[in-house]
């Protein structure tokens, strides 16, 4: 069975300049502007193109897509979804489940604590898995690989074989 790939990818950072702005609505701040195309920079240089985005409706989730889309042609399909703006790790794990089969790769774009909390986890190893649990900066990007099913990808089921942090990219 082919190898599937989970990237888990924190949007990147954003604004607090309008204090009474709804969490929801906060645009992402310049240094998330940075952030991403660094990361873009990456995901073009690394021929990183997910067969599926699945992203928060939040807008700095959707702020951090609209830049690094540009890393990919047109063809990736994007789903942006309100149940990943507030969900748990287990609420994105049972999204991530639901994938079609024939989706070699997804991106799931969202936020802290729940990123960083599925990454850790699905992963069962990896080099860079301490770097993940020390830290998941907004930005990051984390690669995991199983081989199997979406629908039976469990905790432990999958290796971090990537872990990326914007500043890191930044002196690349």
């Amino acid at each position: 069975m082919p190898k599937k790939r989970l990237f888990l990818l924190r949007h990147a950072k954003s604004s607090w300049d309008e204090p009474k702005l709804d969490d929801h609505d906060r645009p992402l701040a310049p240094r998330g502007r940075r952030a991403t195309k660094a990361i873009a920079a990456y995901l073009r240089d690394e021929r990183i193109a997910p067969g599926l985005v699945l992203c928060s409706s939040a807008r700095r989730a959707q702020e951090t897509l609209e830049r690094i889309a540009v890393a990919w042609d047109d063809d990736v399909a994007v789903e942006v979804e309100w149940d990943l703006y507030a969900g748990s790790a287990e609420r994105l794990l049972d999204r991530v489940r639901a994938v079609d089969e024939g989706v070699e790769s997804v991106m799931l774009l969202g936020h802290h604590p729940a990123i960083q909390s599925l990454a850790l986890d699905l992963a069962r190893s990896g080099e860079k898995l301490a770097a993940a649990q020390r830290k998941f900066p907004t930005g990051a990007l984390a690669t995991l690989t199983f081989a199997g099913r979406w629908r039976d990808l469990d905790p432990g089921g999958a290796e971090l074989s990537d872990f990326v942090k914007p500043k890191q990219l930044a002196k690349r």
